[in-house]
């Protein structure tokens, strides 16, 4: 079975996001827990918390299939132990949000070199962060998302992926996020190359690993490295890898999430891709 929704607006707070789900046709999504552009933010309230875990069991929202994000500021691998530290932080107070409102994981994306260390070096760093994170909480999945490869920005190869998993230690909590757009400009092509890319990625990073999917369609052409979303069929990867995508049983059971950028396309976009499978 398919687990279709959005990242959809917790504003006013966390409490909303299952409504806002439920009225565009979801039974999966995605948010923020907190303001994604501050590091800091005021605590959850028992009321907040309690007011959501009852609007998921409402609309019939189970954590598997609820994605949320992190700050778009944190970077794990961070060159300087200042930025480090200070991403480290807000990351465990994500996880301990999730914790909180019971839910089981979180997806971010890995972060950047800023061209002062090494792929590997920064790898490394990202790597550790989650150690750290996990050590700290219960329960709660760390989700890295594959990235377009922009700027200094890793996790654009899958064997970035894979050399992550391989340092973290309790390796049942840490999983992937493949975001279609960010896939097809790393140089990943699912529109001509779909079954090929999706091969590679189980080759090195495994299935076993894959959390959840981000569907988007893309602005940019493959290979270009630049993260601009397009909504479904606008875009180069057109409406045929994710006709293939619903239709292919690996993707079952998982939060299938749009991030495209016209909010009022997604209750469409929702039924489009269930009249795929």
């Amino acid at each position: 079975m398919k687990y279709i929704g959005a990242h959809v607006s917790a504003s006013g707070g966390v409490e909303h996001s299952p409504i806002n789900a439920h009225e565009i046709g979801a039974n999966a999504f995605a948010l923020f827990t907190k303001n994604q552009r501050q590091w800091v933010a005021k605590p959850l309230t028992d009321e907040s918390i309690a007011l959501f875990k009852e609007n998921c069991e409402k609309y019939n929202f189970q954590p598997e299939y609820i994605l949320p994000h992190d700050s778009y500021l944190i970077n794990l691998g961070h060159p300087e132990e200042e930025g480090l530290t200070k991403s480290r932080a807000a990351f465990l107070d994500e996880m301990q949000r999730c914790e909180q409102l019971g839910l089981k994981l979180l997806n971010f994306h890995p972060g950047s070199h800023l061209n002062k260390i090494s792929v590997e070096q920064c790898l490394d760093r990202v790597a550790e962060s989650i150690n750290i994170a996990l050590d700290k909480t219960k329960g709660v999945t760390a989700v890295i998302e594959n990235t377009a490869g922009q700027g200094s920005n890793v996790g654009n190869e899958f064997w970035h992926l894979e050399y992550i998993i391989s340092k973290v230690e309790d390796k049942s909590r840490v999983g992937v996020c493949l975001d279609t757009c960010h896939t097809f400009t790393a140089g990943y092509n699912l529109l001509t190359d779909y079954d090929k890319v999706f091969k590679e990625f189980d080759e090195q990073v495994g299935f076993n690993y894959l959390r959840g999917i981000h569907l988007n369609d893309s602005k940019k052409e493959a290979g270009s490295h630049v993260d601009r979303h397009a909504p479904l069929g606008q875009g180069f990867l057109g409406l045929e890898p994710f006709k293939k995508m619903m239709k292919d049983p690996r993707f079952d059971h998982m939060p299938i999430i749009l991030e495209t950028p016209d909010e009022t396309l997604w209750k469409d976009e929702i039924a489009l891709l269930r009249s795929f499978s």
